[in-house]
């Protein structure tokens, strides 16, 4: 039956199917009473609601972790975090190698979808890859956290606050225990902390940069030019996505909510502004004190998100500069579009084109439901909905406000953000059919 079953799946539909598993088994764990502190257990809908953040790693939660949550519950929840930031199918195929078994071409096929790679081949060594490169970034940043948590919260208790913070931070995830001080603090206690903030900005980079491109590197080093087009890409956009937000957070709050901060502090409350709303979902400083600039900023970060197979959602850096390439190739009135002597084929901006407007439609049209249904702000509603499909997790505090049915749509918002607009879509028409007769063509105006 199961054989049966995989065969009339396609990958993507495995991938939509695995993820809603995972969360209802996560919701179920998250209800029975040992999961939380109060007695009596959790209803469903925030168990589900914390389910769906934490495998979706996205990290908007109505409840707060440390004070709802019991040990149990939080050991669940970052289980969950790591599933969904390397892929059930990832951790699958390294059980099944572990054990010895072949791994088949109908799981390297999967894998392959999982891990948003082109080419089947050499599928297997870099899952072993993603999984060391993993448990290596993890570790590290798990004893540079304990530097700091270790003096401040105990050795035990430090080097367990260490881990689950590391791997919410590498995953993208957003999720904290910092409401042992405050609730939904964030990391807004360590706004001028250094090794916190480098730690916690490299982390999530690192998480954001994508499995394809830690091969690259691991293949040849920091040789630029020969890295592959999609690498070359990804570290452009790195860098700019980085140092101009940085810049410009800091022209815009200088004034604002970052006012209180010394001038190293208000360097890093910038860079962390700049690279967190990249579907990390941490804050150093209050969301909602942002100005409206501030905020459209933060939105539009979201928007872009990390890099194709990794740990972060949005519609993907590469998926914006293809855009903004043929926006300048159509201006230049240029054949193709061109990048670092490379020519992209026209189905690659076609994808480009239905990735950025479907997550865009899907966030218009949750805001306006919401706006219709809660009556809230409309900006701090649009953040709450590009925070969800996007993977975020940032929020101007109107998580807990939502109703019962704003706060499914923002469940279904941040499951077909970490599976994709696209994917999500594909899952229910991936069947081709080839058509035996097309239409006649006849031109329209456009613009």
């Amino acid at each position: 039956m199961f054989a049966k079953l995989r065969n009339k799946l396609t990958g993507t539909q495995w991938i939509a199917v695995g993820f809603f598993l995972i969360i209802l088994c996560g919701t179920f764990l998250l209800m029975l009473p040992a999961a939380s502190r109060a007695s009596g257990g959790t209803d469903f809908l925030s168990a589900l609601f914390t389910a769906t953040s934490a495998t979706c790693v996205t990290g908007l939660v109505v409840v707060d972790t440390y004070q709802h949550w019991s040990l149990f519950g939080q050991l669940v929840i970052i289980t969950m975090i790591q599933i969904g930031g390397l892929g059930f199918v990832t951790l699958g195929v390294t059980i099944m190698m572990m054990m010895g078994k072949k791994i088949g071409l109908a799981d390297r096929g999967l894998l392959k979808d999982s891990v948003n790679t082109l080419e089947i081949g050499g599928i297997v060594r870099l899952t072993k890859l993603i999984v060391k490169g993993t448990l290596l970034v993890e570790g590290i940043g798990a004893v540079l956290y304990s530097i700091r948590f270790i003096p401040e919260f105990g050795v035990v208790r430090g080097i367990y606050y260490s881990i689950f913070h590391s791997i919410s931070a590498f995953c993208n995830a957003g999720f904290d225990l910092m409401g042992c001080y405050e609730r939904f603090s964030s990391l807004v206690r360590y706004a001028d902390d250094w090794l916190i903030n480098l730690t916690t900005v490299s982390l999530i980079l690192i998480g954001g940069l994508g499995f394809v491109v830690w091969h690259d590197v691991c293949q040849k080093k920091w040789n630029f030019k020969k890295y592959s087009l999609h690498s070359k890409m990804v570290f452009t956009a790195l860098i700019v996505l980085v140092a101009v937000p940085t810049l410009l957070f800091w022209l815009l709050e200088r004034d604002g909510v970052l006012a209180g901060l010394n001038g190293s502090g208000q360097f890093l409350g910038s860079l962390f502004a700049a690279v967190t709303p990249r579907t990390a979902g941490f804050n150093t400083t209050d969301v909602e004190g942002l100005s409206d600039a501030g905020k459209l900023l933060t939105l539009a970060l979201m928007l872009i998100g990390g890099n194709p197979g990794s740990t972060a959602g949005g519609v993907k850096t590469t998926t914006i500069m293809v855009l903004l390439l043929y926006i300048a190739a159509m201006i230049r009135h240029s054949d193709g579009v061109n990048i670092y002597g490379r020519r992209l084929e026209d189905r690659i901006i076609e994808k480009a084109a239905i990735v950025f407007t479907l997550t865009m439609t899907l966030a218009l049209t949750a805001s306006f439901v919401i706006c219709a249904v809660d009556g809230l702000p409309l900006t701090d509603v649009f953040l709450e909905t590009f925070s969800a499909v996007d993977t975020v997790g940032m929020t101007s505090g109107i998580t807990r406000e939502l109703s019962t049915v704003s706060r499914i749509i923002i469940i279904l918002l941040m499951y077909c953000g970490r599976i994709g607009s696209l994917s999500f879509a594909m899952a229910f028409t991936d069947k081709r059919q080839k058509a035996s007769l097309r239409q006649p063509m006849e031109r329209i105006n456009i613009g």
